[in-house]
């Protein structure tokens, strides 16, 4: 695939970007699997232990399932992919060229307002009452001690704060409990969580709309930290460079992506709630509450809308690495955009890692122009807006460092620190109900959720400003002898290197 030069994102839907995935040769069709851990559990292994890009899975054929109704894993987790869905223009092929181009695609984002059409393709069929049935569809058992099946985990939950009219999308798990009703599963601090507590507190039905197989801009967008306010039709229209299309729905009254593979409206009414869970999470444990379920509100479903043969997309958290590459790269183009917004010069580089789930080990390469640099360029990063949920270990190196390659991040840490000078402890920060740190006994109950924190350590592992220019020199042949040995030994190493 080459990705020099502008790909503008063209596809309106999610079945003309799998042509094109297909096309790319990054898609792996996989018939006769079971829905009950097979899909998933393959996913797992091919997103793990792939040689190279894992390529997108695309079952059909499901067992207890007629052709055509298909579910698809590991939709976002390839530098390919990415660049396809946000149009990236990219010198290289490699993770830090897709963070500058993704943090180049932020600095120049114009907010673009989504555009209301009369229909959607995912008006297709509607479903009402009693004909409104979840397990027509191929919802997978992800892992061996889930608790059930799950509707939602790579989709958008779309809600509206009723106080400002604010469109929010999100990504919150979604159990099947019935055939016509699923959990919310929202953490406290979502935009999502916010709105819903809103509506409770007054008495109020908090109606939501969620939208599976939408647009892949869309569904990162969703994923991300967008700044509360903002519409992440507004800034996945943004990214793409044309506006998300929406219809209104006919019971919620919100914007629904028109092109989904599957929608569902509905409601949730305070005080009705239902044993959700477990589901092994993002961070790759069953944090949330053990394997004790929680009790979720239950949102009542009163329409379904589907494609014909409909794709229903899933994440298949686990523990790293695993699905969420798509998820490292853009929040570690964001963290890069944050620091550069807050007056740190000379970012080098971005990542977070895929051992930390993309959340909990994130490393920022610096070039140090001053005393200070690198602590200021660690705090800011530990708890800028992309960077403060959870955001455990944040690790600032020169920039010799490749901030993406664990071995060389560990190496700095071993060599260029002193545990009592370069680590930074900040106590009592922002922490997740999924945190696999926090003691269950420090989480509460379901019914009596307690206040969780976590302490978050910045490790300083640059070389001392104040003697940097004096550095041990660092053993490892020179570019210049690299290229004359692989100039004469290429041909004798191919395939090895």
């Amino acid at each position: 695939m080459n990705l020099r030069g502008e790909l503008h994102p063209t596809y309106t839907d999610l079945r003309e970007w799998l042509e094109t995935v297909e096309k790319l040769g990054e898609l792996k069709v996989v018939r006769g699997a079971h829905w009950d851990l097979e899909m998933a559990g393959l996913a797992e292994i091919v997103s793990r232990e792939a040689k190279g890009e894992a390529p997108a899975m695309l079952f059909d054929e499901i067992t207890d399932f007629p052709p055509g109704r298909r579910a698809l894993f590991g939709q976002l987790d390839s530098v390919g992919r990415l660049a396809l869905t946000l149009g990236l223009s990219l010198d290289q092929p490699d993770r830090i060229s897709c963070v500058r181009a993704c943090r180049d695609k932020l600095s120049k984002l114009e907010l673009l307002p989504p555009r209301v059409v009369p229909r959607g393709k995912v008006q297709e069929n509607l479903l009402e009452g009693e004909r409104i049935d979840l397990f027509q569809f191929p919802l997978p058992r992800h892992h061996e001690l889930d608790g059930g099946r799950y509707f939602g985990t790579a989709h958008c939950v779309v809600t509206r704060d009723p106080d400002t009219g604010w469109v929010n999308l999100g990504t919150y798990r979604c159990m099947a409990f019935g055939k016509n009703s699923v959990g919310l599963h929202m953490s406290p601090g979502r935009h999502g969580r916010t709105a819903r507590d809103k509506y409770f507190e007054r008495g109020q039905p908090f109606k939501v709309a969620v939208a599976v197989g939408a647009d892949p801009a869309l569904f990162l967008a969703s994923t991300m930290a967008v700044p509360a306010g903002v519409s992440e039709y507004e800034f996945a229209g943004g990214l793409k460079g044309r506006p998300i299309e929406v219809f209104e729905g006919p019971y919620t009254k919100l914007p629904i992506p028109a092109h989904a593979e599957i929608v569902i409206e509905g409601e949730c009414l305070p005080g009705e709630t239902h044993d959700e869970g477990p589901f092994g999470e993002w961070a790759g444990y069953y944090a949330n509450n053990g394997l004790t379920p929680v009790r979720e509100p239950v949102l009542r479903i009163k329409s379904l809308w589907h494609r014909t043969d409909p794709i229903l997309t899933c994440a298949q958290p686990a523990r790293p690495p695993g699905y969420n590459f798509a998820f490292c790269v853009f929040r570690s183009a964001m963290i890069w955009d944050e620091l550069e917004k807050a007056g740190v010069p000379d970012v080098r580089g971005v990542w977070c890692h895929e051992a930390g789930s993309s959340r909990l080990f994130n490393v920022v390469a610096i070039k140090q122009r001053y005393p200070g640099h690198s602590r200021q360029a660690g705090m800011i990063a530990s708890q800028c807006a992309s960077g403060v949920y959870i955001g455990r270990y944040t690790v600032v190196v020169d920039d010799d460092i490749d901030a993406t390659n664990l071995a060389d991040v560990v190496w700095a840490i071993a060599t260029r620190t002193d545990p009592e000078k370069s680590i930074e402890i900040f106590r009592r920060g922002r922490s997740s109900s999924a945190d696999p740190a926090v003691s269950p006994d420090d989480k509460g109950s379901d019914r009596n959720p307690a206040a969780v924190f976590t302490s978050k350590a910045v490790i300083d592992a640059c070389r001392p400003y104040e003697w940097k220019e004096r550095a041990y020199p660092v053993v490892e042949v020179s570019s210049e002898l690299r290229g004359r040995l692989l100039a004469k030994w290429r041909d004798e190493f191919e395939g090895v290197l």
